[in-house]
């Protein structure tokens, strides 16, 4: 049984010892709110570790750290995803948060007032449930016609691996999104091929450091503008550090950096070389891919390029269909309705936190929704 108590009851349980989950838990427990967090793997952290070998944090150090504990000396302002994973692995036993892991919450259910949770070691029932097992759980491709005859290579971004092993290879990299110019900055840096980005619309684009200040530090000071403004303040940063891009095929972003979060939830691409690369034709910009053929990846306007591997920047699905599915409370894409202090009609004590992208990131927004949740709990907002 968890520490909670011994019949496996707890008053909160929040699922997920990630970066969200523990940055929740500790906020919670310094409210003074009793919790426990299941978390499936062995230790935290540890679908960082999974991530491709060059993988560096894209948020600043200072907006990644989680409260009451920061990174040891001397990590880099944005740091590697190991430091990431050791950081996470530590935080529970810094600050005696109550963890169990190798339990793998199935299903979720509302059962005579109390919420009911099947796990792979048994029931376990609360009065609030906090899901935090992170929007971007698992990769996700179309399918596109010809796939299945490519002969090529066709790999989604999560499993980049390492830059050099791109060496002297001809890449196709489909999404002009976070992940697919976090591939190109890598590839960027070493000796390819030929690298195509295949995009269908302008990306919204800053650089990761912007006249030597690393600009997702000033992320706070965009939380509190309307979302039009932020567009606004982001589109003119990147208009400057780049200067017009169309002329590479990269056309203006029409929607913008905040509306881009909160319609599509696709964060900001950061530049780390990539823009560079382009300028310079290392780097070439072509339309939308639309299909295989054989060897050949055909784009929308029917021209073709042969790689030898295609990197797809397609996104990631929460994974949460089957564990909470049946309850009603998942968008089309399989994302929650509603997250943070939000609770939905008839789902009393079922929460979500670190579901919906902002610009200020998933960990500090975590720790901000911790609080607002703590409140509402305290003052019987959910629950019994």
């Amino acid at each position: 049984m968890p520490e909670g108590t011994p019949d496996g009851t707890d008053d909160i349980i929040i699922i997920g010892a990630g970066a969200v989950g523990l940055a929740t838990a500790y906020t919670l427990s310094r409210s003074g709110l009793g919790i426990q967090i299941l978390e499936k793997e062995e230790r935290p952290g540890e679908p960082w570790r999974r991530r491709h070998e060059n993988l560096h944090v894209n948020t600043h150090r200072a907006r990644t750290q989680l409260p009451g504990m920061p990174f040891p000396a001397g990590t880099r302002s944005f740091p590697h995803k190991n430091i990431l994973a050791d950081y996470l692995g530590a935080y529970p036993k810094h600050h005696g948060l109550p963890l169990e892991t190798g339990v793998e919450v199935q299903t979720i259910d509302f059962v005579d007032g109390r919420w009911q949770l099947k796990t792979n070691k048994g029931l376990r029932t609360a009065a609030h449930v906090i899901v935090a097992t992170g929007r971007d759980r698992f990769p996700w491709m179309p399918q596109w016609p010809g796939a299945d005859g490519f002969t090529g290579e066709i790999i989604h971004s999560y499993y980049f691996g390492r830059a050099k092993d791109y060496v002297g290879r001809k890449v196709l990299v489909i999404g002009s999104g976070n992940s697919g110019f976090d591939a190109l900055n890598h590839l960027s840096k070493v000796a390819t091929g030929d690298v195509w980005l295949a995009m269908r619309g302008g990306p919204s684009l800053l650089p990761k450091r912007y006249m030597g200040v690393a600009v997702q530090r000033m992320s706070f000071l965009f939380a509190p503008l309307p979302d039009k403004a932020v567009d606004r303040v982001i589109g003119m940063v990147g208009r400057l550090a780049f200067g017009d891009l169309t002329g590479y095929g990269i056309p203006r972003d029409k929607i913008g950096a905040a509306s881009r979060l909160k319609t599509l939830g696709a964060a900001t691409s950061m530049d780390d070389g990539a823009v560079a690369a382009i300028r310079k034709g290392r780097i070439t910009v072509v339309p939308a891919f639309d299909h295989f053929d054989g060897p050949r990846a055909v784009l929308a306007d029917g021209r073709a390029v042969e790689p030898d591997v295609v990197i797809c920047a397609t996104g990631y699905r929460a994974g949460l269909d089957t564990m909470v599915g049946h309850l009603s409370v998942l968008d089309h894409h399989g994302f929650p309705r509603f997250s943070g202090p939000e609770q939905m009609p008839g789902k009393p004590g079922l929460w979500f936190v670190g579901m919906q992208p902002t610009v200020t990131g998933f960990f500090y927004e975590a720790t901000r929704q911790a609080r607002q949740i703590a409140r509402r709990i305290k003052k019987g907002g959910g629950g019994r």
